[in-house]
């Protein structure tokens, strides 16, 4: 395992002080034993079993995806050796079927790697949140509602890779390690293709476990910029959106529930579109028209929201005056036109 020396900071709950200046931290910071008090976390305490019996028992009937690691491949949910698929199957599943899988499997040395991705909880185990709630009351989060997720498996490894929302993560049941990377390090860790990917969102191709450092020289810089948050059952990890983070669940029996939330209206599109379309119409121009552009990203779109428009009036302001759902719509379908054209 690449070696990471900086230790995320850990506060203890008493120390939280405001928790909206908790949740804007540009950093991560852990809170120690947050959801100790949780149903979950203290059946999870007591024995695997009664917490998997637990977490059944909210079975809303409502087949999830499982992840069934390949024979022999590991921990780490990734691509196969030659790039062309995945090292596990995935597939639509009962819930308390799978549970019922990985029960099967904890006294197993060499069990496959089983793992439930994101679940949301509402729809999936409803009653879940009323008895294990939100270990965090802010304004921030009663104006952003966040989406609640659980991530339940045995022994695995969610190889680096980046949210576009802020994380409360809850560690509840087994230990788990993230190693953490701020938004800058991306070329030291060298990103996989857009599609397809293991979960969802782009990976390192970075082995942490045997880093190559022929294929991935500068990989010792991420390791350089990066910290690491280990977690007990209970502790709460709070990080920012955009930075990297590999996930491993280190005991037989693993439950992580997450908190994601942006500070961004309802009618706002995921900026991953917009990095989309800029590899279709930026990245192949040439440089000097590419910096020209960067000029005016920084003007309309990274520079102080009113600088564009302060010197206009208000009625020709149009979408460079601040949106809402209405003008919203209309910027949508103008863009929709353009690309139809």
């Amino acid at each position: 395992m690449a070696t990471i020396t900086r230790r995320t900071r850990t506060i203890e709950p008493i120390e939280i002080g405001q928790p909206d200046a908790l949740l804007r931290a540009s950093e991560p910071v852990i809170v120690k034993g947050l959801a100790a008090d949780w149903p979950l976390v203290r059946l999870g305490r007591q024995a695997d079993r009664d917490a998997i019996a637990y977490l059944g028992g909210f079975d809303a009937g409502r087949q999830v995806t499982g992840y069934t690691g390949a024979p022999g491949a590991g921990p780490r949910l990734f691509y196969n050796a030659a790039l062309t698929g995945m090292n596990f199957a995935r597939e639509r599943v009962g819930l308390s079927d799978y549970l019922a899988r990985i029960e099967q499997h904890l006294d197993d040395s060499e069990a496959p790697a089983l793992y439930i991705g994101s679940t949301d909880l509402t729809d999936y185990l409803p009653g879940f949140a009323a008895e294990n709630p939100l270990p965090l009351k802010a304004a921030t989060l009663a104006t952003y509602p966040p989406m609640a997720s659980i991530w339940i498996g045995n022994r695995t490894t969610a190889s680096a890779h980046w949210d576009m929302s802020n994380n409360i993560a809850v560690c509840a049941v087994g230990r788990r390690r993230f190693s953490l990377f701020p938004p800058d390090q991306i070329a030291n860790l060298y990103p996989g293709p857009l599609e397809p990917t293991p979960g969802g969102q782009v990976v390192s191709m970075v082995d942490f476990d045997a880093p190559d450092g022929d294929r991935h020289p500068d990989f010792r810089h991420a390791i350089a910029a990066a910290e690491i948050a280990e977690l007990d059952p209970g502790d709460v990890l709070v990080y920012p959106a955009m930075w990297w983070h590999q996930v491993e669940a280190l005991d037989r029996f693993n439950v992580l529930v997450n908190y994601w939330w942006n500070e961004a209206e309802p009618f706002a599109d995921t900026p991953m579109t917009t990095l989309l379309h800029a590899l279709l119409s930026l990245r192949d121009r040439p440089l000097a028209e590419r910096q020209a552009w960067r000029t005016l990203f920084d003007y309309y779109v990274f520079g102080p929201g009113d600088r564009a428009a302060a010197h206009l009036p208000a009625h020709v302001r149009g979408p460079l005056a601040p949106l809402d759902a209405v003008e919203a719509r209309r910027l949508r379908a103008e863009i929709l036109h353009r690309l139809n054209r």
